[in-house]
């Protein structure tokens, strides 16, 4: 349930009737090919509503109904929804992908503003050119031969763009001019831009009439000279003019990756930029790209966000809660206590607990749990506005093993993905946990991307991670769950209308 101003986080999954592995969801792009011959629908009116239709379908498989609304209407009321970054890699090898991605936007009323480069193809007409592609400092030094020779591929690659979204029914329009640039180092590099200034008026001029703006990395100096950009810090220089909600990089890999081969879901810079700096995984390609994003967050508004995601996952990563590459965002400090004297504020932790529900007997509920938090040990953790609050009880003699307490977030937490963050941090500090959701929440699969397993009965779905269902550890309050539906934290009226994330 959602409410205003607080509710208790609600969650998404399907129901399971045994101890399970994490789910996984519909993708997108399995629907997509069943759309190959509707392109014609969007001509007349009734088979736009037809293909909205589909594109709304298509949306609730990968995620909740709720959620994709959600997202859309957000996405829908931001001046700029987001710059998207093309590589010449992906129009190479995913152009189909990102087009129909593109198409599913572009019928949900959302346009990119979008910027491509053609990096792996220029490598290859220079070769066949016989022209060695030479770099310094990671740059392209761009002679007057090798300059030719991009604006020419430029646009072709363009126009390949352009002429596929035009089949797939997508208005776009191709712009040139928006950006302005100086010589970076002529001496040094040739004719390579640093931008100075972005047109935006062409941009703006083309969203307000309907057509999806799609420009080059290429720039213009004050003579009218052509220079070359890197499409990455064209796109960085873009956000910076239009300040966007997201800036999407895609990308053939789908994401960043840690020491250990794994997906980096999200990073939230104010929390944990130092530390990955000084991994020694992080290097290279990733911590170019980490130093970059914060730099260029520094400078657009809280809300901005940053994403690496492959095109095939485009979609799954805009409209569900979980994504599916890397989201990389300012984030804030998450602030932790351990004793009630801690909180700055004891009557907004009880405002937030109580939320708007209206049985009398909440209020009475939250004061025994405030005596219990008085009178035993835990965490709570919390962003500076208190979008999310989370408490946790630690291990005892009669739970061996950490309790998820309770945890409330506000739309805009959700929203902001605070939530992700306070859990990353209870999940530092919490090697095993558990804890207990309504079977009704219709957001239940948030808490299955975040556990090892689940069961559910009674209504409720017990959920863990760290340890093993038959562990010795988790046996005595998986009992407990099995006959009541909740686990005995003391106070069994206590545990059962607080100790549960509802």
């Amino acid at each position: 349930m959602l409410s205003a101003p607080w509710r208790r986080l609600a969650l998404r999954a399907k129901p399971v009737s045994s101890a399970v592995p994490k789910t996984s969801r519909i993708l997108l792009g399995r629907n997509l090919n069943k759309l190959s011959n509707t392109t014609t629908l969007r001509y007349s009116s009734t088979a736009g509503n037809v293909t909205r239709e589909i594109v709304s379908q298509a949306l609730r498989s990968i995620g909740s109904k709720r959620e994709s609304q959600q997202w859309l209407k957000l996405f829908s009321s931001a001046q700029t929804f987001c710059v998207l970054k093309v590589g010449g890699a992906i129009i190479q090898e995913n152009l189909e992908d990102l087009c129909r991605s593109l198409l599913f936007l572009s019928e949900l009323g959302l346009s990119p503003v979008l910027v491509h480069g053609a990096g792996p193809q220029l490598n290859r007409l220079l070769e066949e050119a016989g022209i060695e592609p030479q770099f310094s400092e990671g740059i392209r030094i761009t002679d007057a031969k090798t300059l030719g020779i991009a604006r020419k591929l430029f646009l072709e690659e363009n126009l390949k763009l352009t002429d596929k979204l035009d089949q797939l029914g997508v208005a776009t329009r191709s712009l040139s001019g928006v950006f302005m640039a100086d010589y970076l180092d002529k001496e040094k590099w040739g004719y390579v831009g640093k931008i100075t200034k972005v047109n935006s008026a062409p941009i703006t001029h083309a969203l307000k009439a309907g057509y999806l703006p799609i420009m080059t990395s290429l720039a213009e100096s004050e003579d009218g000279r052509l220079l070359n950009v890197n499409a990455d810090v064209a796109a960085a220089e873009l956000a910076r003019a239009l300040e966007p909600l997201k800036v999407v990089y895609l990308s053939e890999k789908g994401g960043l990756f840690n020491g250990s081969g794994s997906k980096i879901s999200q990073i939230n810079l104010d929390e944990e930029y130092d530390d990955l700096m000084s991994q020694p995984w992080c290097r290279y390609g990733t911590r170019l790209k980490i130093k970059e994003s914060k730099e260029l967050l520094d400078t657009l508004p809280q809300s901005s966000s940053v994403t690496i995601i492959h095109p095939s996952d485009l979609l799954k990563e805009l409209f569900t809660n979980s994504g599916a590459g890397t989201l990389i965002r300012r984030g804030d400090k998450i602030q932790k206590v351990s004793s009630l004297d801690e909180f700055q504020d004891l009557n907004r932790i009880r405002e937030i607990l109580t939320g708007d529900y209206k049985d009398p007997n909440t209020k009475a509920t939250v004061d025994r749990f405030m005596e219990l938090l008085a009178a035993n040990p835990f965490t709570a953790y919390y962003d500076d506005s208190m979008s999310c609050l989370a408490i946790v009880l630690p291990p005892s003699a009669n739970r061996p093993i950490a309790t998820l307490a309770t945890l409330n977030i506000t739309k805009s937490g959700w929203l902001s993905n605070v939530v992700e963050n306070v859990f990353s941090a209870i999940r530092k500090d919490h090697p095993s946990l558990y804890w207990i959701v309504s079977e009704a929440d219709e957001n239940l699969t948030w808490f299955f991307d975040k556990s090892d397993g689940s069961f559910n009965t009674n209504g409720s779905v017990f959920f863990y991670y760290g340890c093993e269902m038959d562990s010795n550890a988790l046996a005595s309050i998986f009992q407990d769950f099995v006959s009541h539906g909740h686990a005995v934290i003391g106070d069994s009226n206590i545990e059962s209308q607080l100790g549960r994330v509802a």
